[in-house]
């Protein structure tokens, strides 16, 4: 069976990261070899070019520097760490991907769809996640949950409206890819959400090998 491509999405406090380990162990029990990655991030340059995004000193960066930084490091993290594992037959389970841009940078900060569309197509060539996992809940309960945790990076530290819009991008994404993009409801108990997620994991896996 040919390596998978799954990303998790969602704004600030949405619980990927913990239901990421969920996803990747029903990955696991099925015999699966599994990819952890993140983004901004995933290999040795994209997590330095991470630094420069979510450092709080860096708040007066230029939209268009912070685009092209994001495709940066995303150019890196796919020649170093997500080809060559799709390529081995893994299954890369990545922690935010170019959805997130289209959400933080289109809709957050107001660039063109048709912008990043042409770098995503720069960037990638014609891959794509074959299935995105998005966590969906009110911005207020995520902020609230996320800077509970630390000192807010330069994205958290955004004001509510910015998550709205970014939010608002993600359920358009969602809509107009409803076989991708998986809507999980992350305004519920966490075990409530790893029990969704893995009957939806199971399905998939059993669909996938079904079709080779």
């Amino acid at each position: 069976m040919p390596g998978r491509f799954i990303t998790l999405e969602g704004i600030e406090g949405a619980g990927k990261s913990t239901q990421q380990a969920v996803v990747c162990d029903c990955l696991q029990q099925a015999g699966i070899a599994v990819e952890l990655t993140r983004e901004p991030g995933g290999a040795a340059l994209s997590e330095r070019i991470r630094s420069l995004l979510l450092d709080p000193a860096n708040q007066g960066m230029a939209v268009d520097t912070e685009l092209l930084l994001m495709f940066a490091a995303r150019a890196e993290h796919l020649q170093r760490t997500i080809r060559p594992a799709l390529a081995a037959g893994r299954w890369v389970l990545c922690d935010r991907f170019t959805d997130a841009t289209y959400a933080y940078q289109g809709g957050g900060r107001g660039v063109a769809r048709e912008r990043i569309a042409l770098l995503e197509t720069f960037v990638q060539g014609q891959l794509r996640p074959d299935l995105t996992l998005l966590f969906d809940l009110p911005p207020h309960v995520g902020l609230r949950r996320a800077r509970g945790r630390s000192a807010p990076d330069r994205f958290e530290a955004e004001a509510e409206a910015f998550f709205e819009r970014a939010r608002a991008e993600y359920l358009r994404i969602a809509e107009r890819e409803p076989r991708r993009v998986r809507r999980i409801d992350a305004d519920r108990p966490s075990a409530a959400i790893s029990a969704e997620l893995r009957d939806l994991l199971t399905a998939y896996v059993a669909d996938c090998r079904g079709h080779g």
